[in-house]
């Protein structure tokens, strides 16, 4: 009995943590000996064995993780897809103008791009890519809206100061026709620092 529960903390450790955790990690977590460690891993491990659980017990990088079993990975990769934001070229050349102009109104971004953006600014706010920051001092008082943390995650920045360098391309062009094809050049460089985080 006393091990069953012992398993399931273990379990529950596992999964948490979602990374490696070493028998060391996991004995001081557990305020246990190494020796019982091994043992509850060993019993987890044949638990996984049985061919109705999703689950196995890998070791990997010197610690053990929790991880789906291979029969699954098309089902698992139907939820990524499901999960996988979608933005489409409106929305980034939107976000693209938020970033560099942050804060920045509905009208600033609509005299940038020409169109309207309310569709596209409620999508980034559902996606939690911006927020609103307070509201403008002028006439009417409009919402200004800024990114997120969310932003700097998805796009594998650490700060603002690591989006790609374009040197005033918002306050220069805003009123050119040349404007649309510097934001999709901005939109290639936001997408190809996408790329190398895992969205």
């Amino acid at each position: 009995m006393f091990h069953d529960y012992l398993r399931g903390s273990l379990e529950a450790l596992l999964f948490a943590a979602g990374e490696p955790l070493s028998v060391a990690k996991l004995a001081e977590i557990m305020q246990l000996d190494k020796p019982q460690v091994w043992e509850l891993l060993s019993l987890l491990e044949r638990e996984y064995e049985d061919e109705k659980r999703g689950l196995y017990l890998r070791k990997v990088a010197e610690g053990y993780q929790l991880c789906t079993k291979e029969q699954h990975y098309e089902l698992i990769k139907q939820l990524a897809r499901s999960q996988e934001m979608k933005l489409s070229n409106a929305a980034m050349e939107t976000l693209a103008i938020i970033a560099f102009k942050q804060p920045v109104t509905r009208s600033e971004m609509e005299a940038i791009r020409g169109v309207k953006v309310d569709g596209v600014v409620n999508t980034l706010l559902e996606y939690g890519l911006i927020s609103e920051t307070g509201r403008k001092d002028s006439i009417g008082h409009p919402i200004l809206y800024g990114t997120t943390d969310k932003f700097l995650i998805t796009f594998g920045l650490n700060s603002l100061k690591d989006l790609p360098e374009f040197p005033d391309i918002l306050s220069e062009h805003e009123n050119e026709p040349e404007q649309m094809s510097l934001m999709a050049e901005f939109n290639e460089e936001l997408n190809k620092t996408e790329e190398t985080e895992d969205l």
